[in-house]
């Protein structure tokens, strides 16, 4: 069963002309790169666009993955680079606000309401309206630099070193990106200082 494989076997396996290994990839995957790249481009569309060529840079260099990381690093490096690529593209872009309404008659909820961890502590979820807003546009005003990592880190959940191999510097250059991201979002959020502690 292709289930029980490791990312390094599935990614072997479809090497050697297996496609129910590229297939569990895809479901493995699928989900947390989407919202990785959602996080970056802001445009469901467009994730989904980002999304398909990552797979399909990923069909198209299979064999030149070597090891050298987890398949889940290269996987992100490839969704990364493709994010920034896009935004290089986009030379008058807008972001839209995390606290922006979503899209609808109405508006539906928020980017940042959108993408909050599903695994939020009880304390987490009664954060207020203000608060939401106020987090969000501190990291809206975040350096790109700090924010990648803040989001990496706190959204996608991923270790320090998996984030450096991804963005490609040290680890400690990560670390100090976190600690200054961590340092403007406290003064940014002096009023909750409770909460900001808790991010670290």
């Amino acid at each position: 069963m292709t289930k029980d494989h490791s990312d390094e076997e599935l990614l072997r396996r479809f090497n050697e002309g297996d496609p129910e290994a590229f297939e569990e990839l895809v479901r493995r995957y699928e989900r947390p790169l989407y919202n990785f790249i959602f996080r970056s481009v802001r445009r469901r569309e467009r994730a989904d666009e980002l999304l398909q060529d990552v797979f399909l840079k990923v069909v198209q260099r299979s064999q030149d993955f070597k090891g050298d990381s987890k398949l889940s690093t290269w996987l992100y490096t490839i969704a990364r680079n493709l994010c920034i690529d896009h935004s290089r593209k986009m030379v008058f872009r807008r972001h839209q606000s995390l606290d922006a309404p979503g899209p609808g008659p109405e508006g539906g909820p928020t980017l940042l309401e959108r993408t909050a961890g599903t695994g939020a502590e009880p304390d987490r979820a009664a954060v207020t309206e203000d608060l939401r807003r106020r987090i969000g546009e501190a990291i809206e005003e975040l350096p790109e630099e700090q924010r990648e990592v803040f989001l990496m880190r706190h959204v996608q959940g991923m270790r320090f070193k998996d984030i450096a191999d991804v963005v490609g510097v040290p680890e400690n250059t990560v670390k100090s990106r976190m600690r200054y991201a961590l340092e403007r979002l406290q003064r940014a959020l002096a009023d909750y200082e409770d909460y900001v502690d808790e991010l670290k």
